[in-house]
């Protein structure tokens, strides 16, 4: 065995052993076997270079924008009050989560549309009495099942069309061409989860509430006239059991209603008085047309999308304590407003203006980002913390978000472009119509992701040049007799088991060459096994390590690792039994 394929098999097996043990980020390790493949010689730097001007790569970084944007304007926030409703069954509620997210997911990455949606769905499994975990996990599959419909539903299936455009004379995927697969595969995992969860996820229950013991802040919300809650019951608005916090009291002009009935209409201007933890306290102000008191009070002079919710101990020398918030001047003199106070434990009956601010009392502000810097060290305060992922949402652009999303679906729908310029011209506008800030923008692409696909692209290239592509093929035709529907079958199986190991994405940037180098060995089109790479690395049910959205829900459900093995393994397999036959027909050998 030569020297290239001693390196590169070395290489490649570090690579795996490091993937599993998970003791290094997957983007570190396989910029390190990169590096360590280029130092010896095995590629060359522009073929180790080659992964950042990848056009899938790039289009991925844009779709981070434009996902951002939906997130930044609660433009999937619609979802809670709209479409989940109230289930009769359990059956009902997984279909009413997993159906519209399948939907999203074929168009927006389905990582961040979990990352939006699950505290969502989280919130309405409280409300309605069901088990969280007998819906997060479905959550997570019916994501990844929905990204098969498009090109641009899944990470996975962005690189490998990349890696077609590379290929001479090959060319990429159509919008749609997925869905022949996808939407079968969709549908048929709409029925078997609802079905198999009744017996795997039976008598879970559901952490313990992590905000029962936490800090209880009081706060007061107006109603603006444009709110969706206007004109319904508090428990038609869902503002009845909300997870998390209370509703204490509702302030209409005059009158003060502290005993508040489910039946009690909202009207425009009313008052409402919430205790509760301060993730509830921001959650209440993602719902469109529910402002925080202050706001109509004391105006701040930046936007409110520039500002962010910070928590401030008030010290023993606070130099306004003893009086009102109202009458200390707050805003004036710290350019910041009060939107909740907890006071120990105690419930505070008042409007905000009116409480008296005491040493010990922990405020919850509205401000500039600029405020954490200034009184950091004052001797106001004890302690000045920020409030992460506070920044109030941009309701009022949501439209412009959801938009935006179908004309970058059009162009692309109706090929007036190619999906790279059609994701860049979304992003773009999503900046320029001031769906979310530049710097926003930036946090919102994740970089390790971007990294770690253009390294195993990198890695790619050795395994070709080095001929370990070749050999391994070999080995793969030998088991098959060379035979190219069982070939078809064996690549899905090794890139279904890979994936569930190391990830999908690793595992579609590793076994894209083999896909390759058999279809040019059997001299067969390229085009149903760069498919089928698609389809195992989508279908990476089995383990929590195998898709991020697994991982995502895997605390939050209380879930085990058998979990996924029991409900996710059979799912994978009739999803390949169903690849074996669409693919070859659709796209054939």
């Amino acid at each position: 065995m030569s020297w290239p394929l001693v390196a590169t098999f070395g290489v490649l097996a570090a690579i795996i052993v490091a993937l599993l043990a998970t003791l290094v980020a997957p983007d570190m390790v396989l910029l390190g076997g990169l590096a360590l493949l280029l130092v010896a010689g095995i590629v060359s730097p522009a073929e180790a270079l080659s992964g950042f001007s990848n056009e899938g790569v790039a289009t991925i970084a844009a779709l981070f924008v434009v996902a951002e944007g939906l997130r930044q304007t609660g433009g999937l926030s619609f979802l809670g009050n709209r479409v989940l409703g109230r289930p009769r069954s359990l059956v009902g509620a997984q279909l009413r989560v997993m159906v519209p997210v399948a939907g999203f997911s074929a168009f927006v990455n389905n990582t961040p549309v979990v990352a939006m949606l699950m505290p969502i769905v989280i919130d309405w499994a409280r409300r309605c009495r069901l088990s969280v975990s007998q819906l997060l996990l479905p959550l997570s599959y019916a994501s990844i099942l929905g990204g098969l419909v498009t090109v641009v539903g899944t990470s996975s299936t962005l690189i490998v069309n990349g890696l077609l455009l590379e290929l001479p004379g090959a060319r990429g995927l159509s919008m749609f061409e997925l869905a022949w697969i996808g939407v079968p595969a969709t549908l048929l995992g709409l029925l078997f989860v609802p079905l198999a969860s009744r017996w795997v996820l039976a008598g879970r229950e559901d952490a313990k509430d992590p905000l029962e013991q936490v800090r209880e802040y009081t706060t007061e919300i107006v109603v603006e006239a444009s709110s969706p809650v206007v004109g319904k019951s508090i428990e038609a608005a869902g503002l009845r059991h909300l997870p998390g916090v209370y509703l204490m009291g509702v302030l209409r002009g005059e009158d003060a209603l502290t005993a508040v009935p489910p039946t009690l209409r909202i009207e425009a201007g009313d008052r409402l008085l919430f205790v509760g933890a301060v993730e509830s306290i921001i959650d209440l102000q993602k719902i469109p047309g529910l402002v925080p008191a202050a706001e109509q009070l004391f105006r701040l002079d930046e936007p409110r999308s520039h500002r962010c919710l910070v928590e401030a101990v008030v010290s023993s020398s606070f130099r306004f304590r003893g009086l009102t918030i109202r009458e200390s001047g707050f805003r004036t003199a710290f350019n910041a407003v009060v939107i909740a106070v907890a006071r120990n434990g105690e419930r505070l009956d008042q409007r905000i203006g009116d409480i008296r601010l005491r040493a010990g009392d922990t405020l919850l502000l509205e401000t500039h980002p600029s405020f954490l810097d200034a009184q950091r060290q004052s001797r106001d305060f004890y302690l000045v913390s920020r409030v992460e992922d506070s920044s109030p949402l941009r309701h009022e652009r949501a439209w412009v978000a959801r938009l935006l999303l179908l004309a970058m679906v059009l162009l692309v729908v109706l090929e007036l472009t190619s999906l790279l310029k059609a994701a860049c011209l979304a992003g773009a506008a999503m900046l320029l119509t001031r769906c979310l800030r530049v710097s926003q923008a930036k946090q919102a692409i994740d970089w390790g992701v971007l990294v770690g696909i253009a390294a195993g692209i990198g890695i790619g290239h050795a395994l070709r040049a080095s001929g370990a592509d070749t050999l391994l093929t070999g080995w793969l035709l030998e088991v098959t007799g060379r035979e190219p529907l069982a070939s078809l079958g064996l690549l899905y199986v090794v890139v279904l088991a890979l994936g569930n190991l190391i990830t999908s994405k690793a595992a579609a940037v590793l076994t894209f060459p083999l896909a390759v180098a058999m279809a040019t060995s059997l001299g067969v089109s390229v085009m149903p096994f760069a498919v089928i790479v698609i389809v195992a690395a989508a279908s990476t049910y089995a383990t929590p390590m195998g898709y991020a959205t697994n991982l995502m829900v895997f605390g939050p459900g209380r879930y085990r690792s058998a979990d996924f093995m029991w409900l996710g393994g059979p799912l994978s397999l009739l999803v390949g039994a169903l690849a074996m036959v669409i693919v070859p027909r659709v796209w054939p050998l």
